[in-house]
């Protein structure tokens, strides 16, 4: 595959999308897996419910009142006997209805004088049946699907005591740069880290582990053997700065001596204009601008993807929100657009310039506009950041 030069911002992506292939997968406790990926199909090994089941606090009666109340059924402990004509039993919630219920009267319109029960019921009132939710081998849950809390407790009801999940594709960070100081007050012209303090929450979010970050000054040697050393040992290799053409930006030389390919170079878009894409083997290589914002939106805009794409995730499909107000973008680009969506319409976070956090820090993701001029009540396509 060629490299896609300076392209457009769809292209970049469909790119990062296409370009790499899920990571293998590991079995571990269905407790273990929020937010992890399944890595195939997860299918019921019993009928939701099992048994039928009471949908609510009262009695369960057998046939036409009214019914004698001869004793009582509580949850995880059902009643072997047959429930006979004119009978009644109280009956908890999720208890297991006996057999020969013809419905289930709520306590709180249950006419009771002792052991005497009236009311009015129809057949299979407040009855929960068998295999209502699904049937053992109905599937629950696709390959792909991260799993949330909810999905968590339904696989756990279905009898599932773990599950296939992918790996987590791990990432090593290469920080470039002589310019950076990692603690303190900055001064003499250095500037304070604001990428790798802030890289793993971005990347934990996406689904990724960092497993290891340099700092490396920019010379030549040094950004080689780093990346040789990051390459052997991560899914996905992070880079920040060194991705433009200035005097001190090495990257270009750097994957070219350790036989990386390629794949994205620069995009159409601000800000993250001098982006990278590369692969070198099944190791994914991504290199950000060193301006904090700019760095953020090439992790969103290729990161995100590349990780999906790892971790056997479909394509994101972009949402579409009204703009509040006028957006502009350069002409043949895109701009990615910090900003909130409030009552469903997007408006522009302050503080936009590539270098700034400020804004980015208070901004749920951005609008992508695609035209020179996109007026309030226009449709653009919205990218959530990772939460």
């Amino acid at each position: 595959m060629s490299a896609l030069i300076e392209g457009s911002w769809d292209d970049a992506r469909a790119i990062a999308s296409s370009s790499f292939s899920i990571l293998g997968s590991e079995i571990l406790p269905v407790q273990d897996c929020l937010n992890r990926t399944l890595a195939q199909d997860v299918r019921s090994l019993v009928d939701l419910p099992t048994y039928a089941t009471s949908a609510m606090d009262g009695y369960a009666v057998a046939g036409t009142g009214p019914w004698q109340i001869i004793g009582e059924v509580k949850a995880g402990l059902p009643m072997k006997e047959l429930l006979q004509e004119g009978q009644a039993v109280g009956i908890a919630t999720g208890a297991v209805i006996p057999e020969g219920v013809f419905g289930v009267i709520r306590w709180e319109v249950a006419k009771v004088d002792g052991s005497q029960l009236t009311g009015e019921l129809v057949k299979n009132q407040d009855i929960r049946p068998p295999a209502h939710e699904c049937r053992a081998g109905d599937v629950l849950i696709e390959a792909g699907s991260v799993l949330n809390p909810a999905m968590i407790g339904l696989l756990a009801a279905a009898g599932l005591d773990s599950i296939s999940v992918v790996t987590k594709p791990t990432v090593a960070l290469v920080l470039l740069g002589d310019e950076i100081v990692l603690s303190g007050i900055p001064r003499e012209g250095l500037v304070r880290d604001a990428l790798g303090p802030q890289l793993p929450g971005w990347l934990i979010a996406m689904g990724a582990q960092v497993i290891s970050t340099q700092y490396i000054s920019d010379q030549l040697d040094l950004v080689i053997e780093a990346l040789q050393d990051a390459c052997s040992k991560a899914d996905i290799v992070i880079t920040t700065g060194g991705t433009a053409q200035g005097p001190r930006d090495y990257l270009h030389d750097a994957l070219a001596f350790v036989g990386a390919d390629i794949l994205v170079d620069t995009v159409k878009v601000r800000p993250g204009h001098p982006m990278l894409l590369a692969r070198k083997n099944a190791t994914a290589i991504l290199g950000l601008p060193g301006n904090p914002q700019s760095a953020v939106v090439a992790l969103a805009s290729l990161g995100q993807p590349v990780i999906a794409a790892k971790l056997g995730q479909p394509e994101k499909k972009l949402a579409v929100v009204t703009t509040a107000g006028e957006l502009t973008a350069p002409q043949d680009f895109s701009r990615l657009i910090i900003g909130n969506l409030i009552d469903g319409k997007f408006h522009i976070a302050p503080y936009l310039g590539s270098a700034m956090l400020r804004g980015l820090a208070h901004s749920q993701g951005f609008a992508i506009v695609t035209k020179e001029l996109t007026h309030a009540g226009e449709q653009v396509r919205w990218l959530d950041l990772p939460a």
